[in-house]
C-alpha cells in the first residue's frame, strides 16, 4: 500500500524514476506550443529530473518546467532564422536527431510526429515513443493539396517525400515501444511502418473547461488553426447553405481562401485570447470540426464546457465525441455531410452534462499513470526477455 496521502499512481511514478534515474525527452522542435508539447510538459512532470533534446528550440514561448532545465538543440538551431523556419529544414532533421549522443540515459522518451523517434539509442536504454502520428505529409497522398506550394517545389516533392518516407521508416525501427495518441494513429503505424502500439490518449486540462458556465447563444464555432487539411472551407460552406451564424477564431495560411469564400453570416475573429476562448467555447451551439485529426483537443475541451462538437467522423474526433449523445459524428466529409449533420444536431435534445462527464475520461493524471504502465510493461517485458547470443 502507498503511503498516507500518496496514490497508487504516485507510488508507480516513484517506482520508474528510481528504475530510470537519468531521462532524456526528444521532441521535434520547440517552437510555437501546441498539442503535441502538452504531452512533453507531461512528460517533465512525470521525471522532473529529465532533460530535453530538441532540433530547434526557442525558450521565448516556454514555461519554467522547460527553460529551467538542460535543453539541448541541435545543430540546425544555430542557423539563421531557424526558430521561424523551421518546416524548410525538415530534409535535414534525421541528421540532427541522429547525431546526439544519448550515452549514459536509461531511458528514451521521444514525442513524435517527425523525426524525434530517429534517435540513436545506446546499449541498455529503454525507447518508448509516444507518435503523435506518422509524418502525413509524406505518407497520405492528398494531405498538402490546399497549401500554398510552388510549381518548382512541386516537381520536386516526389523525390523528397520518398526519401523522406525512407528515413521515417528507418527510423521507426528503433523504439523499443510505440504509444499512439488514438486508435486511429495507431492503425497508420501499423499500416505504415508494420509496428503495433498502445493507445494513450492525450493530456488535456479538462478541470479548466468543465468549471466554465455553459451559456449557449445563437452560433456555430470554428476553433484553432485555419490550415487547409482542417477544412474550415467546409464549415463556412455549410453554415452558408443553412443561413447559420458562425464564429471562426484562429489564423493561418489558409486564411486568406476562407476570407474570400466568407459570406455575411460569417465572422472572422483571428486569434483570440484565452478569455475569449472560453466564452467562445463555453457559447457555441455547437463547435464544427470537419477536419481528419490525429486525435483533436479542441473538441475535448469543448465539450468539458458542457458545449456539443459535430465533427467528421474519421480520425480521433470519432474517439471523443459520442454520436448522438454528446454531439453528432458525419460520413461524409463535404459541405453536405455537415450541413446534414448540423439539421440532425439540432433535432437532438444534448445536455451540458453528458459532454462534461465523457470530458473528463481525458485529464492530465489519467495520462501520466497510463504512460507509466506503458513504461513498466515495457521494462518489465524486457527484464523478462530471455537473453540473445
Amino acid at each position: 500500500m502507498p503511503p498516507a496521502g500518496e496514490t497508487s499512481s504516485d507510488a508507480a511514478l516513484e517506482q520508474l524514476r528510481r528504475r530510470f534515474p537519468r531521462v532524456a525527452v526528444v521532441h521535434d522542435w520547440l517552437t510555437i506550443p501546441g498539442g503535441s508539447e502538452q504531452v512533453v510538459l507531461q512528460m517533465l512532470e512525470m521525471f522532473p529530473e529529465a532533460e530535453l533534446f530538441t532540433s530547434v528550440y526557442d525558450p521565448a514561448p516556454w514555461p519554467a518546467q522547460i527553460t529551467e532545465r538542460p535543453v539541448h538543440a541541435s545543430y540546425l538551431n544555430r542557423i539563421p532564422g531557424a526558430v521561424r523556419h523551421y518546416p524548410k529544414l525538415l530534409p535535414l532533421m534525421n541528421g540532427a536527431f541522429r547525431s546526439f549522443d544519448l550515452s549514459g540515459f536509461d531511458l528514451i522518451l521521444s514525442s513524435s510526429h517527425a523525426c524525434a523517434k530517429n534517435v540513436r539509442k545506446p546499449p541498455g536504454a529503454l525507447h518508448v515513443c509516444y507518435c503523435h502520428t506518422p509524418m502525413r505529409y509524406a505518407w497520405e497522398e492528398g494531405f498538402l493539396e490546399g497549401e500554398p506550394i510552388g510549381r518548382l517545389t512541386r516537381m520536386a516533392l516526389p523525390p523528397l517525400l520518398g526519401r523522406l518516407r525512407r528515413q521515417d521508416l528507418a527510423g521507426a525501427a528503433g523504439p523499443d515501444v510505440f504509444v499512439a495518441n488514438s486508435r486511429h494513429v495507431a492503425e497508420r503505424i501499423a499500416r505504415y511502418y508494420g509496428r503495433s502500439a498502445e493507445v494513450v490518449h492525450p493530456p488535456i486540462d479538462v478541470d479548466h473547461f468543465l468549471g466554465l458556465e455553459r451559456d449557449p447563444q445563437d452560433f456555430y464555432l470554428v476553433f484553432g488553426r485555419v490550415v487547409p487539411y482542417k477544412r474550415v472551407d467546409l464549415a463556412v460552406a455549410a453554415c452558408a447553405n443553412l443561413g447559420r451564424p458562425l464564429k471562426v477564431a484562429g489564423d493561418g495560411r489558409a486564411m486568406d481562401s476562407v476570407r474570400a469564400q466568407a459570406g455575411p453570416g460569417v465572422e472572422l475573429l483571428g486569434k483570440v485570447s484565452a478569455a475569449e476562448r472560453d466564452r467562445l467555447l463555453s457559447g457555441a451551439r455547437a463547435l464544427l470540426f470537419p477536419g481528419e485529426e490525429d486525435f483533436g483537443i479542441v473538441p475535448v475541451e469543448t465539450q468539458a464546457a458542457g458545449t456539443p462538437v459535430i465533427a467528421y467522423g474519421v480520425g480521433g474526433a470519432s474517439e471523443s465525441v459520442i454520436d448522438g449523445s454528446t454531439g453528432v459524428l458525419f460520413p461524409e466529409q463535404s459541405a453536405a455531410g455537415l450541413a446534414a449533420a448540423i439539421e440532425r444536431f439540432e433535432a437532438l435534445a444534448l445536455t451540458p452534462e453528458q459532454a462534461r462527464e465523457n470530458a473528463r475520461r481525458f485529464g492530465e493524471e489519467r495520462f501520466r499513470s497510463e504512460l507509466a504502465a506503458v513504461i513498466a510493461h515495457a521494462a518489465d517485458a524486457r527484464a523478462a526477455a530471455p537473453a540473445v547470443g
